[in-house]
């Protein structure tokens, strides 16, 4: 869908013009909550909510996703408040998957609606766009507040195959700057609008406690992660885990145009070529053709 859109402004897509960059920039940050907000509702059988242009940003993404036709949709602030600072905080984080296949495909000259498309279908492996995900897996797998140490237990022990999702990260070798923002927030979160029966948030919330003050994980520096607490936020918010992914997508536009328009804006622009050593071996024997049977 967000591909097809340059085909509703394929008038518009004269991209040395800097305002047809601009405006190409304005109409994607616009329409990719109401893409995502229509598919969900599509997928679930509801009518497709229009957005409201008299109200916030986030504020018409949540009206789109969740209003009905019979009553007005009913917020508490703190709900509008923490998928902001989701969004915020997800909008840009250097050169990542997603992010440098952006600026690839938009080293060709494409347009940015094409551009989006491909940082798009580089969330869809679960290694980039799917971490949050995968932490509520973990904890319907883990399944009682009263399990988590066994899971704890089999976490330390590396012959197990089990990893707790949601701790430690690849850039970040000591605590998540984004998770520190985000836990007050989540917490926030979960007194106001959570299901305090609901046995995945309990297990968070165990786990979250014994992994803050385990001497393993604080050995080794495996502090929760933005996905650990973004994933149990989403859940308490109504978002089914099938949107997970859709809301990093939805967030990391403004990051993907941002980084878009850095990369063309350059003078010394060249079309992206990542190159490659070979080492392989450098003589093979191999059987003329007339001698093979």
């Amino acid at each position: 869908m967000i591909g097809s859109l340059a085909a509703f402004y394929h008038g518009d897509l004269d991209l040395e013009d800097p305002e047809q960059r601009r405006l190409a920039a304005i109409r994607l940050i616009a329409k990719v909550p109401t893409i995502a907000a229509a598919c969900h509702r599509y997928s679930i059988g509801w009518p497709i909510r229009y957005p409201r242009n008299n109200i916030e940003y986030v504020d018409r993404f949540l009206h789109m996703m969740f209003e009905v036709p019979s009553e007005p949709l009913q917020l508490k602030p703190i709900v509008a408040q923490a998928l902001d600072l989701l969004f915020i905080l997800h909008a840009d984080h250097e050169q990542n998957a997603s992010t440098s296949t952006v600026r690839l495909v938009g080293s060709t000259g494409a347009n940015p609606y094409a551009c989006v498309a491909a940082g798009v279908a580089a969330l869809w492996g679960p290694a980039h766009g799917g971490a949050n995900e995968a932490v509520l897996r973990m904890l319907a797998e883990i399944g009682r507040p009263e399990d988590v140490g066994k899971a704890v237990e089999r976490a330390k022990d590396k012959s197990s195959g089990f990893r707790l999702m949601g701790f430690g990260h690849r850039v970040y070798k000591n605590y998540d700057p984004r998770a520190t923002v985000m836990q007050k927030t989540c917490h926030e979160v979960l007194e106001a609008v959570g299901d305090p029966d609901d046995p995945l948030l309990k297990v968070a919330m165990e786990l979250e406690k014994i992994a803050l003050n385990d001497p393993y994980f604080v050995d080794r520096k495996l502090y929760p992660n933005i996905d650990f607490y973004s994933g149990i936020t989403l859940k308490a918010m109504g978002f089914p885990t099938t949107m997970f992914t859709v809301l990093f997508a939805l967030a990391r536009t403004v990051g993907w145009i941002s980084q878009w328009k850095e990369m063309f804006e350059d003078p010394q622009r060249k079309i992206g070529r990542p190159r490659q050593l070979y080492t392989g071996p450098l003589r093979r024997e191999y059987a003329p053709l007339e001698t093979r049977g």
